[in-house]
């Protein structure tokens, strides 16, 4: 019997004799194409001449398709009859072609077998590898056939065309809206879900996108990135000092096609034509009130709730919302941010300055539709809606008196609680109301 180092030898120098073999026989019948020098079999270089002819003998008989190896079309055909006999090992996926199969499974797998030879980076599609190769020598093949940009990669031309195109492939299952972006879409739905992954780790607010994440840490940074050159001012996003250029240039891009006035942003034309259509298609479901936007709602909605997230480390008093807190904290800084541009006033509050401006500039955008009245403020407005209406939806906790002002009814109250809250600094005379400490003062200290 023939020991087992003498068999593995025979067994080598017979594959040896074979390779051997095989080579020989490759030789006799290979032949070179006259094109590109490259040499195959008779019945392969046959097939690949077809390279350089563009001949494609083989139809499809559903579309008229034409290919050049049966192969091929055999492959093609699996679109018509919707066959897909590749099947992942790893999940519920099947594909017609086994090389899509292969390039699938590297998902799971994490294999990457296409190494760039410049920077190392490895790719799991020789597709990805070759676009890739474009960044380093600058090269942008990809020409919009629009415009003149050029891209290194057709991904990119794909989407850029879009541009000019208007085409929004990405459509969400739960409205209408459709995006140009697959990232556009998926951080869309995050509407309808509700979720928010990204969470602050100062405050604990979350937000659908790590975009909006980075630009709210900007709240507790006072990180301010964006500098204007005209005045030195900056700004924590690009799009504020956007808006904030538009002063120096004194445009006003946004007019308001119901009463003509024009504003530095879109968003701010969006709110303002609120006011015209009264439009408010969030209510609460708690209470009456609506509001015309979201946002509002759900800060409305923790009064309800009892939900204070927000505290002043200086005094200690709690907010519904960051910006309340922001606004309040002004109070213990003496903080005047808003100066206005025809006097030397200052404000803690942007809307008390524009409220302010008013004075200077007589505007009154805000029209009773009932009557020719206009006002200055919406609140003034609302007032004296209710002298129309009859409406007086503040109720006396102590009586059956209502009143149409918050103010009123406070000041009313006080006759039942006997709540004297201003007092005289000259002689300590307490007082319910402001107008009997300034009558007081008048006639008793300033004779």
């Amino acid at each position: 019997m023939t020991s087992s180092p003498a068999r593995a030898f025979t067994q080598s120098a017979s594959s040896l004799l074979r390779r051997e073999k095989f080579k020989k026989g490759r030789a006799k019948k290979s032949f070179a194409c006259a094109q590109c020098g490259k040499r195959f079999t008779r019945s392969h270089l046959e097939i690949h001449m077809r390279v350089h002819t563009g001949e494609k003998p083989y139809t499809c008989g559903q579309c008229g398709k034409r290919f050049k190896q049966t192969a091929t079309l055999n492959r093609h055909m699996n679109i018509h009859s919707g066959e897909k006999p590749n099947k992942c090992s790893h999940c519920d996926k099947s594909f017609t072609r086994l090389e899509t199969l292969k390039a699938h499974e590297r998902i799971h797998t994490g294999e990457k077998p296409y190494t760039c030879d410049q920077c190392g980076k490895s790719f799991a599609q020789k597709a990805h590898l070759i676009e890739h190769k474009n960044i380093h020598p600058g090269e942008k093949p990809f020409k919009c056939s629009h415009c003149d940009k050029r891209f290194n990669q057709s991904g990119f031309l794909r989407k850029h065309e879009r541009i000019h195109t208007g085409e929004k492939p990405y459509k969400c299952s739960h409205c209408n809206k459709s995006f140009n972006r697959s990232a556009n879409l998926k951080a869309h739905k995050m509407i309808h879900t509700e979720e928010k992954p990204y969470a602050c780790d100062q405050c604990g607010k979350s937000f659908p996108q790590k975009g909006h994440l980075n630009v709210h840490m900007r709240v507790h940074t006072e990180e301010k990135l964006f500098t204007c050159d005209q005045c030195g001012k900056s700004f924590k996003q690009s799009s504020y000092l956007k808006g904030h250029m538009n002063i120096h240039t004194g445009e006003k891009l946004y007019p308001c096609d119901q009463c003509g006035k024009t504003f530095l942003w879109v968003s701010y034309l969006k709110k303002h034509l609120k006011v015209h259509k009264k439009e408010k298609p969030y209510s609460c479901s708690l209470c009456e009130r609506s509001f015309s936007r979201l946002a509002h709602l759900k800060e409305h909605q923790k009064i309800h709730n009892g939900v204070k997230e927000y505290m002043c480390f200086e005094c200690e008093k709690t907010f519904i919302s960051a910006s309340s807190l922001r606004l309040h904290e002004r109070i213990h800084s003496g903080a005047k941010p808003y100066e206005c541009s025809h006097c030397d006033k200052r404000f803690r509050h942007r809307e008390n300055l524009k409220a302010h401006e008013r004075i200077h500039t007589g505007e009154k955008p805000y029209k009773c539709s009932r009557c020719d009245q206009r006002f200055s403020q919406s609140i003034h407005l609302k007032r004296h809606e209710m002298i129309h209406t009859g409406e007086k939806p503040y109720t006396c906790l102590h009586c059956d008196k209502r009143f149409s002002r918050l103010g009123t009814l406070k000041s009313h109250e006080r006759i039942h609680t006997g709540e004297e809250p201003y007092h005289c600094t000259a002689c300590g005379k307490r007082f319910k109301h402001s107008s009997s400490l300034r009558s007081h003062i008048k006639n008793m200290h300033n004779k």
